[in-house]
């Protein structure tokens, strides 16, 4: 074996490698993958083996079915190391936490509205005892009943979405990646090149004017240009 089929062999087992890697953490199946790259299963076992390697467009493909970085697969980094019992406990502590500030939030709430419990039980349908329980922020409260409680606040379900912690950024870079892609793609193109940074950043800065300020800033330009 020559040199040259020799890394070509370490390349293939490589790309295997990651290929494995990113269907453990993504929690996929072989079927799924291989249908994702439109091959057989055993084909697709070849490409985990290392024993044949994929195209581009096939590992695009994965990389899109599997929501990942298609860049993941020419790294030396791995998406399935980190401890799936640490993710779960502070998935855990996550929910706990959640739990007790919405419970907050619903006695905050009762209070400013000036509702006791017997009155809010009456509004939501929901025992005095179970309120009181959910109040306290140690069960969770099933979202028909949140949805209930909600109502007899006059709140809406969004009020009680998390907005500053993990979830809630999440959610929001989610929104920004769905506000993006409903920009025209000349307008995204244009955000996505590096060298036009100065200009966006102009136009945030300028966002923050009020009317009178940026009319301050025409009406100067104007007396710079004529």
């Amino acid at each position: 074996m020559d040199k040259r089929e020799l890394q070509l062999q370490i390349r293939a087992r490589k790309l295997g490698v990651l290929i494995l890697d990113a269907r453990l953490a993504s929690r996929r199946s072989m079927e799924e993958c291989a249908h994702a790259m439109n091959v057989t299963v055993e084909e697709y076992n070849a490409y985990e083996k290392g024993l044949k390697s994929p195209s581009l467009p096939q590992v695009e493909a994965l990389a899109f079915a599997l929501n990942i970085p298609y860049q993941h697969f020419w790294s030396s980094e791995s998406l399935s190391e980190k401890p799936q019992k640490d993710a779960l406990e502070k998935i855990a502590q996550l929910i706990q936490l959640r739990n007790r500030i919405i419970a907050t939030r619903i006695r905050m709430e009762r209070s400013r509205l000036n509702l006791t419990i017997p009155q809010m039980a009456e509004k939501s349908g929901i025992s005095e005892e179970h309120l009181k329980v959910y109040e306290s922020g140690v069960q969770t409260i099933p979202s028909p009943e949140l949805e209930n409680i909600a109502a007899a606040l006059s709140m809406r379900m969004e009020d009680f979405f998390d907005q500053s912690g993990p979830i809630g950024k999440w959610r929001s870079e989610q929104e920004s990646i769905q506000n993006f892609l409903q920009l025209s793609d000349e307008v995204q193109r244009f955000v996505s090149k590096p060298v036009n940074q100065p200009y966006l950043s102009l136009a945030m800065r300028l966002s923050d004017l009020s009317v009178e300020k940026l009319r301050a800033v025409a009406e100067g330009l104007l007396e710079i240009t004529y």
